[in-house]
Parts: C-alpha cells; structure tokens; sequence
C-alpha cells in the first residue's frame, strides 16, 4: 500500500458520549484523506460544528504500537483538543480554550483498529473515559469508518 502521497477518502464517524446519566450520539460523514508518514497512518479531515456549522480540522494519527492519537481543531486557533488514546493507560491530555489550557486526561479500555489494503478501508474503535483532574467527565464510544 502506497500511502506516501495523499489518498482521498470517505469517512463515517459516530460517536455516543454517556454524561450525567444521558446519552447523546452524534454521527458525520466527511470526505477526509489517508496519508502514510513513516510508519504511522493520518487520517485528516473537517468536521462541521453542530454549533456553527463551521469546519473543524481534525487529524487522527494511528502510531505503530497501536496508540491512537486525536487532534481537533487548528494549531492557530483559541480551541484544540488533542487527546492520546494508549490501552489501559491514563494520560494526560491538552484542551487549549480561549481562556487558556485545561489539562484532562483520558483513560482508554478499548482500542480496536482494522486496516485492509485491497480496496483501502478501515475501522478504528476507541472506548474512553475523559477526567478533569479527579472528576470523571464522561464515558465515549468513537467509531470512524472509512474507505478509499
């Protein structure tokens, strides 16, 4: 599989976030593109903001070992979050606001990452808890679809 250049995809992303006793499930399908840097695959695309309707950059980096690592929003703008997913580990992570960064981290149970060369597609499934220093924020499913 030849992913040094860029190769356009189509992405499927659902996510359901239980907080507080709800439940809410949010779903989006974006083009995005697929490029290979060394050994580690970029999943990049824009997402649009149920807020606004504005696009989101993000880019999601799945390393060698397996970790996964999750980028939303521009290095230039007031809000990025960017989160590391690593199995059965605590880690700390940025959220960047405009009234400054707010460190939370992130506790992943679960991460299942299917790959196939022929037609290019795949699926990555991340189960994670989010805390802001002891409090628990809330439990995520994330599953990202996509195909070349």
């Amino acid at each position: 599989m030849d992913l040094s250049t860029s190769l356009p995809i189509m992405i499927h992303l659902e996510t359901v976030v239980q907080q507080d006793g709800e439940s809410t499930q949010h779903i989006f399908d974006e083009p995005g593109q697929l490029v290979q840097v060394g050994r580690s695959l970029y999943i990049r695309y824009k997402e649009t903001s149920e807020d606004d309707g504005t696009p989101v950059p993000v880019t999601m980096k799945l390393e060698a070992d397996g970790d996964v690592k999750l980028t939303r929003g521009a290095k230039e703008g007031n809000q990025r979050l960017q989160l590391h997913f690593s199995r059965n580990t605590r880690v700390i992570a940025r959220y960047q606001t405009p009234y400054g960064v707010i460190p939370i981290e992130t506790v992943t149970p679960r991460v299942d990452i299917r790959i196939k060369e022929q037609p290019v597609s795949g699926e990555i499934y991340i189960e994670y808890q989010l805390f802001g220093g002891n409090d628990h924020l809330g439990d995520y499913q994330l599953r990202l679809v996509f195909t070349a």
